[in-house]
């Protein structure tokens, strides 16, 4: 064996030319690539916010006309001759005075508050009472029932103005747009801008329109969504009270307890497709099931709230999942360590640390059910109810009566403009019901979150 001596390698090493800074071709494609993919995504946001300025902004101009009336002030003598002809105030001789017969107490204190002010028109004490409401003979009707003691005195009233006067006063009907209009004249219009110029006749905030109920057809400036809101009330009472209980407890079995098998698997792919079904589906569910086979009432809150609560738990048992799956497997093999049983480690370990996603998967999922149309349409709670329902807790679950989404569908349907402003204020409600509830979620999970 022999050394062989290693001569060095002396070819030249090329340098690099220039900076480790200065960019190469490649680098620049890169680069160039990075800064377009940055301005989709700036782009896409600002699409984005564009769309929902132009949605607020059109939610909001064409809804808060809704959360104003105009009214016209009247002088009513309350005539005995005409009200309590016996002079015995009783209730029961009073109430056989229809509506009808309250017209032309009305009508004269209308046609005497024109004389007062000089207002000049050619227009008959019946034409002047057009601009009035329909529901203003109602109305002082049940004021008279309310307050037999005020028959033979002259009480002043605030008058509902009919739907077309208050879209004038709003600008939305113009004296060019009534001109086939058979429910208005331009003389009318003429007296209602003299009632107005002498401020009795103006516009301010109604807030009927928040607390009162659904009206006819004949009469839509007294539509109000206020009992819907109590039948969207009690229902998502039903849902909370069903649906997290059940979802939290079918979440805490086969996320904690439930055997690795192919039930299980079936029953979470179960779950998994269940949040994809159609919100109408559930809807025909509860027709077949609660009404049609269990007989319970139609258009109760009860049954819109049963049909939700099969809506809203594959939601709240797929969101508890994963808070569960959140908390460390430490917390529960600490738990176990230290000699809790599966059932302690769980409820006084992790479920507490899972509490706030739990709350908010509820919350959320309460918010979807809000919001739902089309399974409260099939089981008919879209009826058309113009009174509160009855007192007491019961009578509120079971008595019929709609919900804010589906009375906005109903108002939305309807001729008359002054339902089509009705339906964008009812939408501004409930955007504020489902904000007020998101922004809950979002405090509750900030308030009790704990990092790992």
């Amino acid at each position: 064996m022999t050394d062989i001596s290693q001569t060095p390698d002396t070819t030249p090493v090329a340098k690099p030319k220039g900076s480790l800074f200065d960019k190469d071709a490649r680098t620049k494609r890169r680069n160039a690539a990075e800064g377009r993919f940055k301005l989709y995504g700036i782009a896409a946001i600002g699409i984005g916010l564009l769309m929902l300025v132009v949605l607020v902004t059109k939610i909001v101009t064409a809804g808060t006309g809704a959360f104003q009336q105009s009214f016209l002030e009247l002088s009513v003598e309350l005539k005995e001759d005409k009200l309590d002809k016996k002079g015995n105030r009783n209730i029961e001789d009073i109430k056989k005075v229809s509506t009808f017969g309250y017209a032309p107490l009305i009508s004269a204190a209308l046609e005497a508050e024109v004389q007062k002010l000089g207002i000049q028109t050619d227009l008959k004490p019946k034409g002047m009472g057009k601009i009035l409401s329909k529901a203003t003979q109602a109305d002082l009707r049940n004021y008279v029932i309310a307050n037999p003691d005020e028959i033979g005195n002259t009480v002043s009233f605030r008058f509902l103005v009919n739907s077309r006067v208050d879209g004038y006063m709003k600008g939305r009907v113009t004296r060019e747009s009534i001109a086939n209009d058979k429910s208005i004249s331009v003389p009318q219009l003429d007296l209602v801008d003299q009632l107005r110029d002498a401020g009795v006749l103006y516009k301010t905030f109604n807030p009927d329109f928040i607390f009162g109920s659904d009206a006819s057809d004949q009469r839509p400036e007294a539509a109000g969504i206020g009992v819907s809101m109590l039948g969207s009330l009690f229902m998502m009472l039903v849902v909370l009270a069903l649906a997290l209980p059940i979802g939290v407890a079918a979440s805490i079995y086969l996320e904690e307890f439930a055997p690795q098998n192919r039930l299980t698997d079936i029953i979470e792919v179960n779950i998994s497709n269940l949040a994809a079904v159609p919100s109408i589906v559930f809807g025909i569910l509860g027709l077949a099931v609660f009404i049609n086979y269990m007989h319970l009432p139609t258009s109760a809150p009860l049954v819109g709230g049963l049909v939700l609560t099969l809506m809203t738990l594959p939601t709240i048992i797929i969101s508890t999942r994963a808070s569960l799956k959140a908390v460390p497997p430490s917390i529960r093999d600490a738990a176990l360590g230290v000699g809790a049983s599966k059932m302690q480690s769980v409820f006084h370990h992790v479920l507490p640390l899972a509490a706030p996603g739990i709350l908010t998967g509820t919350i959320i999922g309460l918010a979807q059910a809000l919001g739902e149309t089309a399974p409260l349409l099939l089981i008919g709670m879209v009826g058309f109810i113009a009174s509160n329902p009855p007192d007491g807790i019961v009578a509120g679950f079971l008595s019929p009566n709609s919900a804010m989404p589906a009375q906005i569908y109903e108002w939305s349907k309807r001729a008359d403009p002054a339902f089509y402003e009705r339906a964008w204020g009812g939408i501004i409600i409930l955007l504020i019901f489902l904000v007020t509830m998101n922004t809950i979620a979002v405090i509750l999970r900030r308030r009790f979150e704990r990092r790992w």
